[in-house]
This record gives structure tokens, C-alpha cells and sequence, in this order.
């Protein structure tokens, strides 16, 4: 039985530690800014895209992850010996799966031998599938083994998230059922959540530790009775707000694993700067 090894996209922004720990492989997404092109978490980091951020006249934009990329990154594995399972955006947030598709059937050969998964999410929510299947790979668990960890994964995930404004999601055509929300009042913090692949709205908060106080019950809620609990706070450019919302998290959920987490540049473009977000695994 041949090893596994998992690659993911760079929207699930898993902090290193974790991926050098899990031999996990990263295809980055990518970042269009004017006339430069970056690949996302390799040619611009989150600090620095924040930074250009508060002062660009031109809005970035993102991409998928490009096939070639893509085909790169599988073949490299393939040829290191191991199978391949490859967890991604959801596809209705981005065309990476499709990318991912395209580059197995590059690969006729070892087709086989790669295996895709579309986690419906993205962040953390993403990242703990594929830390699920890559824990997995390494106690032995087969290709097969491995995908169904990581589709079981999907009914045990989901972020919730608080934006500053919805401008950004406007821009980038992510918005999904938070439409309506649009045209509220610049005071209003809307509650986010990741459901079936979207971008859903739960509710409008008039302050922002309001909002991630409802945010921090609401995961509570979601999470009670189901154990173990792994949690995940993720931000775009608010690292204290991040930090305490994880506290105040802990001492209510009490969970066996705690992530801190950027949001990527590429997500970061889409969520806009001072996002923070909740994502958590409960019951497997």
C-alpha cells in the first residue's frame, strides 16, 4: 500500500508548524494586483498585503490555483511515491477544484492514485479536513481511508465570520446570501457563516465585540454536546481581536486543539482588512 500525502489550497492558510508536521502540500492560489501577479503565501505574505492594502489605488484581485501549478504539485508527489488527496476550496467559491480535475486528467497514467475532495469551505474550516486525513496518512490510512476521513470532515466543520464591510465581498462577487444586507447601516457588524459552499448571512450586530461575542455563542451552541472540539480563530490584519476571541472561545468550549491563523491575501482580498472568524471541528 503506497503512502498518502495531502495537498490543499493556500485559502486554508494552515500555519507552518502544522504543515511541515503533517506533510501537507500547499498550491497557491493567486493574487492580481494591477500588472503584478503573486502566488499567494509564497510572493506576498498577510502583513505585507495589509499594509499595501491601506494605500492602493487599484484593487486586487484573485485566481485559482493554475493548472500547471496544480500539475506540478502532483507530479512531484507521484513521483516521491506516494498517492495523492488533494482537499480544496469549495467550488462554489472558486474554480481551484476544476483546476484540480483538469491536472489529474493530465495525468492519465497515475490517475488512479489522486483522489479530490471539495471541502465546501475554505480557512480553517478547510484546514481541519485535511489536518484530519493528513493525522491519518501518517498512522497508515489508506487513499481511500483518508478521503472518506475527509469528506466525513465536511458535516463536522464550519466558520463563522464577522466583516467590517461587505464592500469587499461585494467587489469580488462572494457576497451569496449576504446580498441583502447590503445598504445597511455603516455601524452594522453582519454575522457570516460558510453553509453548502456559500457565504450565508445570520445576523446584524450594531458593534463589532458585539458581533464576536454572538459569534463565540453561536459555536458554542453549534458545538454543544459533540466532542472532542477543535477550534480555529482566523483574522485579516487584527491579531489582538483575534487573540481574545480565541480566549473567550476556550473558556467556553474547552477544546482539545487550538489554532491561530491568518486569513491568506487571497481570502483577504474577498473578506477585507479587520475580518475575524470562528472555524471549529466537533465530534470526530
Amino acid at each position: 500500500m503506497s503512502k498518502v500525502a495531502v495537498i490543499t489550497d493556500s485559502t486554508a492558510y494552515i500555519p507552518d508548524a502544522l504543515l511541515n508536521a503533517h506533510n501537507i502540500t500547499v498550491a497557491p492560489q493567486v493574487l492580481i494586483w494591477g500588472e503584478e501577479t503573486f502566488r499567494d503565501g509564497v510572493d506576498i505574505m498577510p502583513d505585507e498585503f495589509y499594509k499595501r492594502l491601506e494605500t492602493a489605488k487599484v484593487m486586487p484581485t484573485t485566481s485559482q490555483v493554475a493548472i500547471v501549478d496544480m500539475k506540478a504539485a502532483f507530479e512531484k508527489l507521484l513521483d516521491n511515491g506516494f498517492d495523492v488527496l488533494g482537499i480544496f476550496i469549495s467550488e462554489k467559491l472558486s474554480g481551484t477544484m476544476q483546476s484540480a480535475t483538469q491536472a489529474r486528467e493530465m495525468l492519465p497514467k497515475a490517475a488512479d492514485r489522486i483522489s479530490i475532495v471539495d471541502s465546501t469551505s475554505t480557512a480553517m474550516a478547510m484546514g481541519f479536513h485535511v489536518l484530519t486525513a493528513a493525522r491519518a496518512a501518517q498512522n497508515g490510512a489508506s487513499l481511500a481511508e483518508c478521503k472518506k476521513l475527509a469528506e466525513k470532515a465536511r458535516e463536522h466543520t464550519g466558520v463563522y465570520f464577522v466583516v467590517d464591510t461587505l464592500e469587499f465581498l461585494r467587489r469580488g462577487g462572494r457576497i451569496g446570501g449576504a446580498q441583502a444586507l447590503l445598504g445597511s447601516a455603516l455601524n452594522i457588524k453582519p454575522i457570516l457563516e460558510l453553509r453548502d459552499g456559500r457565504i450565508e448571512s445570520v445576523e446584524k450586530i450594531r458593534a463589532k465585540g458585539k458581533a464576536i461575542e454572538r459569534m463565540i455563542d453561536l459555536v458554542t451552541k453549534h458545538v454543544s454536546g459533540r466532542t472532542p472540539v477543535r477550534l480555529a480563530t482566523l483574522h485579516a490584519n487584527a491579531e489582538v481581536e483575534a487573540h481574545a476571541t480565541l480566549d473567550a472561545a476556550v473558556l467556553q468550549i474547552q477544546p482539545i486543539e487550538t489554532v491561530f491563523a491568518s486569513v491568506s491575501p487571497v481570502i483577504g482580498t474577498h473578506a477585507g482588512p479587520g475580518t475575524i472568524g470562528l472555524a471549529f471541528m466537533a465530534g470526530m
